[in-house]
């Protein structure tokens, strides 16, 4: 390693959506700007969301789409730079996309768009990125006197002196500022989740909460665990709730679990342990139904109701579990308190996920370095000056539909105006 230091006035740990942004941000101030990438490739994570299209933003972005324990915290990052600033730095490339649903924005074609996108601006903004750089140890000093005798100063660098000297696969580098933006522990397939933010957030007496895999799917365990299995590649909207929150969307039976947009939100709220609830037919009451359907006296059975309500797969499955003594028996020949039971459990049917699919296919983190000690409007660390934190690696996760983009953008965007 050689230990001749180059010095540039701001270093980003982390080649993802935060980094790049910030970076690029810092770079258009005329800072001289260095990015460390682990992994071999920029915006791996941006690559693979979206089933390859990135849902990079949505266009009703609020500060209630994310969970903090500091619920004011993320307003000033979105206030400074909000969706309709990312949409606009979308438009000036030129890159087609479209509304999904719920007010989620996709790339038309590819997110290789939006890769090229930051990557363009980064080379616009002189932006340096190494890759495959594994950064060893990180020393600092409050008075930024770090010794840089002998060090060759980079082209375009402000001084050959720096708060923060980093050991690097690359080499020694020296910094004013220093960016974490290394990302959480979700989908360690993709190389870059070694967990280095929470132990460098740590050296630096920095609290961390509980990491947990998040917007992921529930695994199931014993019968309905077969029961699920059975329905794997079903579908259906519903309503799935947790004391503190519920939400309406579809869920996807797997051959673990389930899972599907409202389980992956759910996931977001839910601790291990936790009972869940599920209507299966949020929209409608199968009671008042049955009573119509008594009342007509019209010979037809819970099952053959059900089929023109509920996919006919799940309705035979739920048969077998919730009246299979009544299979066979008109809606006229059973008593009203026993059909009311029946369908309380359509509305309210409750199962404890044995856990989740972990980090292998969670989306993002929840927990990590508490805001507490980060300043909500610069991102900057209040007791150590030149240290910033952003992305997933701080305690912020979003909702699924695009918002834990856009935290990137907005918490980049923020950190590179300050660093």
């Amino acid at each position: 390693m050689s230990e001749q230091p180059q010095s540039y006035d701001v270093i980003v740990l982390g080649a993802g959506a935060a980094g790049l942004m910030c970076a690029l941000t810092a770079g258009q101030r005329g800072r001289h700007v260095l990015v460390l990438e682990l992994s071999n490739k920029v915006g791996k994570k941006i690559l693979m969301s979206g089933g390859g299209r990135c849902n990079f933003t949505n266009l009703d972005v609020t500060p209630d789409n994310f969970i903090c324990v500091n619920p004011h915290f993320v307003k000033s990052a979105l206030s400074q730079y909000s969706q309709w600033d990312f949409i606009s730095l979308v438009a000036k490339h030129g890159i087609p996309y479209h509304e999904k649903t719920l007010g989620q924005l996709f790339c038309d074609k590819s997110a290789k768009d939006i890769v090229g996108l930051l990557l363009d601006e980064c080379v616009a903004a002189n932006v340096e990125i190494k890759l495959n750089c594994e950064t060893l140890n990180v020393n600092s000093d409050p008075e930024g006197s770090l010794s840089a005798e002998g060090s060759s100063s980079a082209k375009g660098s402000s001084s050959a002196k720096g708060s923060y000297k980093l050991d690097t696969s690359a080499g020694r580098f020296l910094c004013e500022s220093l960016v974490v933006a290394t990302g959480g522990l979700s989908v360690p397939s993709l190389g870059g989740a070694s967990g280095f933010g929470y132990k460098l957030a740590q050296q630096f007496g920095l609290p961390i909460s509980n990491t947990e895999a998040s917007l992921v799917p529930f695994t199931l365990t014993g019968d309905w665990h077969e029961f699920a299995k059975a329905l794997s590649g079903v579908s259906l909207p519903v309503k799935a709730a947790v004391p503190s929150m519920n939400f309406n969307e579809n869920m996807l039976f797997t051959h673990r679990g389930i899972s599907g947009p409202a389980i992956l939100q759910l996931s977001n709220y839910w601790h291990l342990g936790e009972m869940i609830s599920i209507d299966l037919l949020p929209d409608k009451s199968v009671y008042d139904l049955v009573l119509e359907q008594k009342q007509l006296d019209v010979k037809t059975t819970i099952t053959t109701l059900l089929n023109g309500l509920l996919p006919k797969s799940l309705v035979k499955e739920l048969q077998t579990v919730f009246w299979a003594r009544y299979a066979t028996i008109s809606i006229q020949e059973i008593k009203n308190r026993d059909l009311q039971q029946i369908c309380e459990h359509l509305h309210n049917w409750q199962i404890t996920p044995s856990g989740t699919e972990g980090y292998r296919t969670a989306e993002v983190t929840r927990g990590g370095v508490s805001v507490e000690h980060i300043s909500s409007k610069t991102m900057q660390v209040r007791d150590q000056a030149g240290l910033f934190i952003i992305g997933e690696v701080v305690d912020v996760v979003g909702h699924l539909g695009g918002f834990n983009f856009q935290w990137a953008w907005s918490s980049g965007f923020v950190a590179g105006s300050n660093a």
